[in-house]
């Protein structure tokens, strides 16, 4: 069969398939692009000759946002099923990079399709060519390798064979999923191949589900039985496996508490009696004590980050051990675990039937539910409106409080940075598995948009929220564009405070008194504490084409948000937020966060945030 390097790869890539537990998925379901020399008369022209049913086009208006669009769908879709991004050489390829990492980093995949500088080089340079005159074979294409898990350049026509093979057993590997990268020269896209009619048969591949080695399941066993304040901490990996209803169903027959990482927030629904919440700096202050005083810490699906660990020093109990239970003998290993490699839903299956008859202490199992009682007490007062607050504006997490009393179990949150997540980690009440969609591995500013996007598109008729900060959204809100096009009611709710809120708080608690974080205008002294600069994000969503609702007081954001749930039409709900009193506002971190402070400086803000840090670092431990 003759045809194009870009028309073989676009008709093999329409034809892959993932299926689990007998389900079928397509694995790409449509490519995002933007285009220009690169790509326009290759991967563009295929698309067009392709046909929309063959290959459903999206066009982009970002090539960052484009792949976080992508990764929300990806996610949303049980990492199953997938898009692909086809961009130009140059500019176009190098802002794949940061969405490579948001993918990679959060393990979702995600195909790559940057255009690639010409591999016979009739002309040297060409545009936008990257020259590196110790190696002829680079281009600025390579600034994807260490942000994707595999990447390869198709520099010959029958290369694409291997390489299209390979790039798809990446995607479907459960273990070394991430960014994938086909970097594809433009000369290469238009050049004519005889292909194999077999390149072009439909392929399925399976997602697999290996099951935990009977040693590893057996030690684990042995160590929850030995234990006497057991804590679980679940991560990503739970929802990635779909094994929310094996982890409630291990906690409901050993009484064992379960403590959520950002990326496992929800793996068991609000007010299951054994979730103690969010666990480490963002957490709650239920799960942190329990952490502290944990013997025997089973960390499922999680990569025990610096933010769960609180910096390593949150496990402090001295006989503390852990089981780790991981498809990644990398992840199963950390803090000298004992390793559990299996798929989260058979382990935790197995496991449950291993520990038949087992239960915690009543004490401990008494205990630990009064304290997570206490804690929703504390997200009550968070939440709370007084006839008085009625009419001024709300503090952000009364923006949160009136979204929980609104929204159901069909209702999604995405959210990646600023201050929302750590109040969203402690105060949230995820109503389904699929509610709370952070990405929180980058903590990617202006990744929200774009993903609610995506998430939209993997859910059809679902309601999905992105909720943003002024300065997320000032980072990337080109996908509204898309929306609009598309038809997409994604819900932006755009919480204003002037400036970056999150790093403007860790500024001040670091010494660094909050030096260039806010959004003013210069003051006399040269320091950015002016009056609040006059820019008018409503006016600009509106430009981009969002129906758009402002919000001044509690009374006006209750009934906006309301109106934007039932829009059918991309709306924004634009609110500026007031400043929390240390009453209503939300809890504390209860868990430390490593950041480091100047070791010497002659103000006396940064001496003091010294004293305090050496103090906190001082209870950092290695686990060995």
């Amino acid at each position: 069969m003759r045809l194009t390097v870009a028309q073989a790869l676009v008709r093999f890539l329409a034809v892959q398939y993932t299926e689990r537990d007998g389900r079928r998925h397509r694995l790409i379901a449509a490519t995002w692009g933007i285009f220009g020399h690169g790509n326009v008369a290759g991967i563009g022209q295929a698309l067009l000759e392709s046909g929309p049913h063959a290959m459903p086009f999206l066009q982009g208006r970002n090539e960052q946002a484009m792949v976080h669009a992508a990764v929300g769908y990806a996610r949303q879709s049980g990492r199953l099923s997938t898009h692909a991004v086809t961009t130009s050489i140059g500019p176009g390829a190098t802002n794949l990079v940061t969405g490579a990492a948001v993918a990679t980093i959060n393990r979702i995949p995600v195909l790559l399709l940057p255009g690639d500088t010409f591999a016979t080089r009739p002309a040297d340079p060409v545009l936008q060519q990257l020259e590196v005159p110790h190696a002829g074979d680079v281009s600025a294409n390579d600034a994807l390798r260490p942000v994707s898990r595999h990447f390869d350049r198709v520099t010959r026509p029958e290369a694409l064979v291997p390489a299209a093979l390979q790039a798809v057993r990446v995607l479907t590997d459960p273990v070394q999923t991430g960014a994938v990268t086909l970097a594809l020269p433009q000369d290469v896209q238009a050049e004519a191949y005889d292909w194999p009619e077999e390149f072009f048969a439909e392929r399925v591949w399976g997602v697999r589900r290996p099951r935990p080695d009977r040693a590893e399941l057996a030690a684990a066993a042995d160590a929850v039985r030995g234990s006497a304040r057991p804590l679980i901490v679940a991560g990503g990996g739970i929802r990635h496996s779909e094994a929310q209803a094996s982890l409630a169903a291990l906690a409901e027959a050993t009484g064992i508490p379960v403590a959520v990482t950002q990326a496992g927030k929800g793996v068991l629904p609000h007010g299951h009696p054994a979730d103690v919440g969010g666990i480490g700096h963002t957490g709650t202050a239920t799960a942190a004590a329990l952490a502290r005083e944990a013997d025997l810490v089973l960390a499922a699906g999680t990569r025990l980050s610096d933010f769960t660990t609180a910096s390593a020093t949150l496990f402090q109990n001295p006989a503390v051990r852990f089981t780790g239970l991981n498809l990644d003998p990398y992840d199963a290993h950390k803090l000298a675990a004992r390793p559990l490699v299996a798929d989260a839903r058979e382990a935790l299956d197995e496991l449950r039937d291993a520990l038949a008859g087992h239960r915690v202490d009543t004490a401990y199992e008494t205990t630990y539910r009064q304290e997570a009682a206490r804690w929703e007490a504390r997200v009550d007062a968070a939440y709370a409106v007084s006839a008085a607050d009625e009419e001024l504006p709300p503090t952000q997490a009364q923006v949160l409080g009136l979204l929980d009393a609104l929204v159901d179990g069909s209702d999604i949150l995405v959210n990646a940075a600023g201050s929302l997540p750590g109040d969203l980690h402690k105060l949230w009440r995820a109503r389904s598995a699929d509610q709370y969609h952070l990405e929180y591995g980058y903590s990617c500013m202006g990744y929200e948009i774009p993903a609610a996007l995506g998430v939209a598109l993997a859910a059809p008729g679902r309601p999905v929220w992105a909720l943003v900060g002024d300065g997320t959204y000032l980072m990337n809100p080109t996908e509204i564009v898309t929306a609009v096009q598309e038809g997409v009611p994604i819900r932006l709710v755009v919480l204003d405070n002037h400036g970056y809120a999150s790093i403007g708080g860790l500024s001040g608690a670091v010494g660094a008194e909050g030096f260039g974080t806010a959004y003013r205008f210069r003051a006399p002294d040269g320091t950015y504490t002016g009056d609040p600069l006059p820019v008018d994000l409503a006016a600009n969503a509106a430009s981009l084409g969002m129906a758009v609702i402002r919000a001044r007081t509690v009374r006006d954001l209750r009934e906006a948000l309301a109106e934007a749930r039932s829009a059918t039409r991309p709306t924004c709900v634009y609110v500026q937020t007031r400043t929390p009193d240390t009453v209503s506002g939300p809890p504390p971190a209860p868990a430390w966060w490593d950041v480091p402070v100047a070791e010497t400086a002659t103000r006396k803000a940064a001496a003091e945030a010294r004293e305090e840090y050496d103090r906190q670092a001082a209870q950092r431990r290695r686990h060995l």
